[in-house]
């Protein structure tokens, strides 16, 4: 009978040590996961190292509409081609009354030379200049690296 009484009391405290162990296991997992989530919250962009400017000229009597199909086009691009980290673009301002060489200025940001090279030999580029080009007077591409 002592047997039996100091066996239940072994088994019931293994079942309170089991429980606490559950318990404390599911806490540190919570924590874990928690943990987790705020690095990939916070865990720094890609960074930016090189830079690409894009200047157009457009032919004269391009209507407004062909112009912004073209910079729609071109900004949709970032989407399209993850080598591009960042991308701004707008229309040139012109400094007292001077006349301008080109319209508009796309800049592009990208982590490597390959990443240009990529995205100049990408199929949605090479399509957005074959149906562009042709309201197109010139350009101008500037490769730069980015100081910091």
């Amino acid at each position: 009978m002592l047997f039996r009484i100091k066996f239940r009391q072994t088994n019931k405290s293994q079942l309170i040590m089991n429980a606490k162990s559950r318990g404390y296991t599911l806490i540190i997992a919570l924590m874990c996961a928690f943990a987790l989530t705020i690095y990939g919250a916070y865990s720094p962009a890609r960074k930016a190292q090189k830079q690409q400017i894009v200047c157009v000229k457009f032919k004269k009597g391009v209507e407004s509409q062909a112009v912004e199909q073209h910079m729609n086009g071109f900004a949709a691009l970032k989407r399209e081609i993850p080598q591009v980290v960042n991308y701004t673009s707008g229309k040139t301002i012109l400094p007292n009354q001077a006349v301008s060489e080109y319209d508009v200025v796309h800049y592009l940001t990208f982590q490597s030379e390959a990443d240009i090279k990529l995205f100049e030999n990408s199929p949605a580029y090479k399509q957005f200049v074959s149906e562009n080009k042709g309201i197109w007077e010139k350009t101008l591409i500037v490769n730069a690296d980015i100081r910091q």
